[in-house]
């Protein structure tokens, strides 16, 4: 565990306030990290969920350790409605790829190094690697993932270079991908950049493969609904879209206005106090130790009674 730093952690701890007795449910177990936070700050119970079959081995040692203090289920966050237990006094998401994803190579998240290309959170749930999709995703699928999901300024060039190159060889891993990406983006913007020229591809790319974006408008909702009176809801997120979608689910649920709710304001319900205004994002000093924190944002709400 110890190549694994949850982000935000102290932040976090504070704004989800665990208490003796109360009940938490860890939305993305991942490493584990927040999870121990939590049991360790107080005497709390944890039911975390984690789709990865990984995340499933690394919960085993904390059930030897908190016993039945924590319990994990392996199941997608998406599908919160499925689980029985509850309701709690705390709920937390950790948006994104873990960091023991994205050190296992053979994974095929990151693109230092070669590996098959699959970007699977969830490599048994039998739906298409990162090598299928991108072999039958349509020109519009493919502008939606390095556009929008990858915000990456030379979207043109790499969709219509992924659409040549798998019409004479499928690509199969991740350095050919990587490589691909690497020709189409300007020298220039290359030596300026001060993150890999492939990350924001590579980032859009796994958000379509694992349809994260569609599980976090499903998932965060369930969530809310699973939160007793006045327990709280802390959701970080590493991505525009993601804090986007956070950020107007809190303002519907406190009662202010947010896209698509055209009611006047005396016609809208609190159901939710919000406990972050602005994100909370991370100290120049947890950046230097934990360059992952660099895009983090932390939101919380507290429910209404």
């Amino acid at each position: 565990m110890e190549g694994h730093k949850p982000v935000l952690s102290e932040e976090t701890i504070e704004l989800l306030a665990p208490h003796d007795g109360g009940y938490y449910l860890d939305c993305t177990f991942g490493g584990g990290g927040h999870t121990r936070l939590i049991l360790d700050t107080a005497e709390t119970r944890v039911l975390a969920l984690d789709q990865d079959p990984d995340a499933a081995q690394r919960a085993r040692e904390f059930k030897v350790q908190y016993g039945e203090r924590f319990h994990f289920q392996r199941r997608n966050f998406a599908d919160i409605d499925q689980i029985e237990e509850g309701p709690f006094d705390g709920i937390l998401f950790d948006f994104g790829v873990s960091s023991f994803q994205l050190d296992q190579a053979d994974r095929g998240f990151s693109f230092r190094g070669d590996a098959p290309l699959d970007m699977r959170m969830n490599p048994e749930s039998g739906e298409p690697s990162a090598e299928e999709w991108l072999a039958k995703a349509s020109r519009p699928e493919l502008i939606e993932a390095i556009k929008d999901y990858g915000e990456e300024k030379n979207w043109r060039r790499i969709v219509d270079a992924v659409i040549e190159a798998r019409a004479k060889t499928p690509l199969h891993t991740t350095k050919a991908l990587s490589e691909l990406i690497l020709s189409c983006i300007p020298a220039k913007q290359c030596y300026a950049s001060k993150i890999h020229p492939a990350t924001k591809a590579f980032q859009g790319i796994r958000i379509a493969v694992n349809n994260e974006i569609e599980n976090i408008e499903k998932g965060l909702p369930i969530a809310f609904e699973r939160l007793k009176p006045n327990g709280r809801l802390c959701v970080i997120s590493f991505h525009s879209l993601e804090d986007r979608i956070a950020k107007n689910l809190f303002r519907l649920w406190a009662g202010r206005p947010a896209p698509g709710d055209n009611r006047p304001q005396d016609m809208r319900s609190r159901r939710a106090n919000l406990l972050t205004r602005r994100p909370t994002q991370a100290s120049d000093g947890e950046i230097a130790a934990n360059s992952r924190s660099r895009s983090a944002k932390l939101r919380a709400l507290s429910k209404a009674e």
